[in-house]
């Protein structure tokens, strides 16, 4: 599993802090605890910058390549903004994050991810939004997106695609579509694409003791139809166990042997089921309880685990 650590990120208060003071070490020791933690790239998220992205995004490249050797990835509507990042890049290959369907910004950022050999992370995401149904988000990707990065003559090596992920709070329905979505698009075009998720957008405005059962479960039915890149929390260990639990099809542990039936089952086309639950374990429960708010059978509520 790719993960490029989502840590550097606005919505944090401490964040939000250090940029108005411009630490400099606060943003270092964020980066390289992301990359002891096997990130292996850094999304860089500081909000649209409109007065002074074009100062920022290459300091914020100047201090984490000093200290790390990975990616960076720009996730950012400022286009000059990010461009002044770009220029500064001298390590790895940076990545935009991201372009959409809409014609403006399907216009402009793969021009600029062209110019500078970026990668470039692209949302199945159009005018109107971002459709429910899985066909739908595909039809995005294969009509629209990959045409235009073929139009400009743009390696398709270099293209990811996010289906985008979105919160079991509020829009539940999504939740279910978003699997059979990576699933569908692994076959939409040859050679295949790449295909990244925001996994933490799925526990987006849930209490957050719940976040990372959440998180964790909804990769595992990823994982099941190929998930192998993600944004993602590196320093969390226990997402990062349930990777190793099924990449390694590790079944030493009863936790373990119900991730991987529930990777199983969802690679099999399956739902997975409560057959395959322990339901006097209730560390058990609460993944069965997930999963079925994951899948959209119970209504998801602040109090679903009981």
């Amino acid at each position: 599993m790719y993960i490029i650590g989502e840590n550097i990120h606005i919505i944090s208060e401490k964040v939000k802090e250090a940029l108005m003071q411009k630490d400099a070490g606060f943003f270092q020791d964020l980066a390289v605890k992301q990359v002891e933690g096997g990130a292996q790239a850094l999304d860089i998220n500081l909000g649209p910058r409109k007065k002074d992205g074009e100062e920022v995004f290459p300091w914020m490249v100047e201090i984490i390549e000093a200290v790390v050797d990975v990616p960076i990835s720009f996730d950012s509507t400022n286009l000059l903004g990010i461009e002044a990042g770009l220029k500064k890049i001298s390590k790895a290959q940076p990545i935009i994050n991201s372009t959409s369907a809409e014609p403006e910004r399907l216009e402009k950022v793969p021009l600029l991810a062209k110019k500078y050999n970026s990668r470039l992370i692209a949302l199945t995401m159009g005018s109107s939004g971002i459709p429910v149904a899985a066909d739908e988000r595909v039809n995005i990707a294969v009509e629209k997106l990959i045409p235009r990065m073929m139009e400009i003559d743009y390696g398709m090596e270099n293209l990811i695609i996010d289906p985008l992920v979105l919160t079991v709070s509020g829009c539940q329905e999504y939740c279910p579509h978003l699997i059979e979505t990576v699933r569908t698009l692994q076959y939409a075009w040859d050679p295949s694409p790449v295909i990244s998720v925001g996994l933490s957008n799925v526990s987006n405005a849930v209490p957050a003791q719940n976040r990372p059962l959440i998180n964790r479960t909804y990769l595992a039915m990823l994982m099941g139809v190929g998930l192998q890149m993600m944004i993602a929390n590196p320093v969390d260990e226990k997402l990062k166990e349930t990777i190793r639990v099924i990449e390694t099809r590790d079944e030493s542990t009863p936790i373990g042997r119900l991730y991987l039936k529930i990777a199983d089952r969802i690679a099999a086309t399956e739902e997975p089921s409560i057959e395959d639950v322990d339901m006097s374990d209730p560390e058990q429960v609460e993944i069965w309880k997930t999963v079925q708010i994951l899948m959209n059978k119970v209504i998801y509520a602040d109090a679903y685990l009981g």
